[in-house]
């Protein structure tokens, strides 16, 4: 098995959640920001209750989450179970670990079979291509031979930007000319990665918005081919999401879902939101396993989801006992 057993140096793993936090908060939690100076006195009460729900609902994480995320805090309150501010930061982290932590499972490459086939879906401007390549780098890293198939045929840039990631990487790149059928140049990659022994075949796909029918039509296409040369294949199905587009990421997550059948996600540009409650709700309205997120453009902007980081990210640092 790739990917479960590659530990990443503590060092980079909390220095990326670091800079996450950083980058959702802008130096404060925006859910527990100011909820101090609510408080006559330090007190929990039924207020403070609805004003956490309040700033829940501005950062994308939707009614629903929102009531699961709060579920049982109000009547620990009514109890006086949670005394203080402290009390509360605990009981909320422990709440959204709960809810994230399901979807915490790490992309893992099995041993067999080969090639391992995974396609990546998702609307235009998502950051598909950025990050087939890190992803590719991050499989090198694990020892695979990995190949890409340019599946984006409609845009010849995205053909140019998946090149250079693979010179970059230094892994073959199957592509065809601008306008060239999808399905029939990952077709030809398939059969040349089996040719070359690899162990990996990512395939990218051009961007598509949810709504347009006949676009998500050709994903389903495009699945037939490849599960005439495999038919458990593709062994993972990946869309990339990009966070700032907060509930609509939900939305294409969901049709998406519907088309393809997703086995995972990847959520990027988490530092162009100052929220990031959009990941609460995609891990509890949908269920699908986060493997990634990103928050910048570099190789090491992307990093395995961790459910109680991302959980401390979001919450900021717990308040100093009679600060």
């Amino acid at each position: 098995m790739f990917g479960s057993k590659r530990a990443k140096p503590e060092g980079e793993r909390r220095g990326f959640f670091g800079r996450l936090r950083e980058r959702l908060n802008r130096g404060d939690s925006w859910l527990t920001k100011d909820v101090r100076e609510l408080l006559p006195g330090g007190r929990i009460d039924e207020a403070t209750i609805e004003e956490l729900e309040t700033r829940l609902l501005m950062a994308d994480v939707g009614v629903d989450t929102t009531e699961k995320v709060l579920e049982g805090l109000g009547a620990r309150v009514r109890r006086k179970e949670l005394a203080d501010l402290g009390a509360l930061h605990g009981a909320l982290e422990a709440r959204l670990v709960e809810l994230l932590a399901p979807v915490e499972q790490p992309l893992v490459v099995p041993s067999a079979p080969r090639p391992w086939i995974v396609l990546v879906v998702g609307v235009n401007g998502a950051g598909k291509t950025t990050t087939i390549g890190k992803l590719a780098h991050r499989l090198k890293g694990d020892g695979l031979k990995v190949m890409l198939a340019a599946g984006d045929t409609f845009r010849a840039a995205a053909v140019e930007q998946l090149r250079v990631w693979g010179e970059r990487n230094d892994v073959p790149v199957v592509a065809q000319g601008t306008g060239a059928d999808p399905a029939a140049v990952i077709h030809d990659a398939l059969a040349a990665a089996r040719a070359r022994g690899a162990d990996v075949l990512i395939a990218d796909t051009a961007g598509r918005l949810q709504s347009q029918v006949d676009l998500m039509n050709e994903l389903a296409k495009i699945r037939r081919v490849i599960a005439r040369f495999d038919a458990d294949a593709p062994h993972e199905t990946l869309l990339v999401l990009d966070a700032s587009q907060g509930q609509n990421a939900l939305a294409q997550a969901r049709a998406f879902n519907a088309a393809v059948d997703l086995t995972g996600i990847v959520i990027t540009k988490l530092d162009g939101t100052a929220k990031g409650g959009m990941v609460l709700a995609i891990a509890d309205q949908l269920g699908v396993p986060i493997r990634f997120i990103g928050i910048g453009e570099n190789l090491e902007d992307m990093q395995p989801f961790d459910a109680r980081e991302f959980a401390r990210a979001l919450l900021g640092d717990p308040p100093q006992q009679g600060g």
